[in-house]
């Protein structure tokens, strides 16, 4: 049986066909325009096409759902038995995905509840899961929202990028910031905050970055239980051996989750991306 609030939310979450069938959660794919094809932001993807686009500069655009999407996913939802819906979503710092939400709401039969989880990818796939949860256990609506607004504020989420470059094209991060940082051949350490990006540390090297953010992580996860996730675009080894490290360091760790991003995260931070998001766990 069907929980009677369904929980919608977007691709750049990343959680995987299995998370998201056991919890019967409906994605709704961001799309990406790479040169002259135009796909949905799923994983796997074709890793290469990717690749070469970031090479060649080929131009890359990333496009919000339009509300159209939306609006056939609650009605798939409300015809499946739905009497509500929590709809959380990437950043609305970012992206203009929540707002597309918000339009698709206003025409739906069944009360939708917009979440901006002010984060993407595990820091949005945590608050998505937990709602879910919320939503099988037979919450209401506004504690199931109410619950991805409440994980979605209590993730840390950090990454390391081999260069600023992906990031200022977009325009996900300052100018200033980034001219610098490419000046200074520096590598910098990035957070999630208040639903943007921003720097957290600019470190010398490649294996002195990927060192400090193991370091930030378990300064992040403290002695309390939590969930992580190391996302990563085109560094499988690097995500391995940081996952190998942190099961080790981590004595309070419920579950560790390993993913690599899709194409429309790819298209800002370039490959060679490595993430981590703690997320504590009630």
């Amino acid at each position: 049986m069907s929980p009677s609030v369904a929980v919608v939310t977007d691709s750049t979450a990343y959680l995987g066909a299995e998370a998201t069938g056991r919890w019967n959660i409906t994605v709704v794919p961001v799309q990406v325009l790479l040169g002259d094809r135009e796909i949905d932001d799923v994983t796997p993807f074709d890793a290469g096409l990717l690749t070469h686009a970031l090479k060649d500069r080929s131009p890359i655009v990333t496009s919000r759902p339009a509300p159209e999407r939306f609006a056939d996913a609650y009605r798939r939802a409300a015809a499946n038995g739905a009497a509500a819906i929590v709809s959380v979503h990437l950043s609305g710092a970012l992206s203009g995905t929540a707002d597309s939400a918000r339009l698709a709401a206003r025409e739906s039969s069944v009360p939708v509840e917009v979440v901006d989880s002010g984060s993407v990818a595990m820091g949005l796939g945590f608050a998505v899961l937990a709602a879910a949860r919320a939503a099988t256990a037979g919450a209401p609506a506004a504690e199931v929202a109410g619950v991805a607004r409440r994980r979605a504020a209590a993730t840390s989420t950090f990454f390391y990028v081999e260069t600023l470059d992906y990031l200022r094209h977009g325009g996900r991060i300052g100018r200033v910031t980034n001219l610098l940082g490419s000046a200074l051949s520096i590598k910098p350490l990035l957070r999630m905050a208040d639903g943007e990006i921003g720097v957290l540390e600019k470190v010398r090297t490649a294996s002195r970055a990927l060192a400090r953010l193991e370091d930030l992580t378990v300064e992040a996860a403290g002695d309390r239980p939590v969930d992580v996730a190391v996302q990563h675009l085109m560094a499988a080894e690097r995500a391995e051996a940081l996952t190998k490290e942190l099961t080790a360091r981590l004595p309070r760790l419920v579950r560790l989750w390993v993913a690599e991003i899709g194409p429309v995260l790819g298209a800002h931070v370039g490959p060679g991306m490595l993430g981590v998001t703690v997320a504590p766990v009630d």
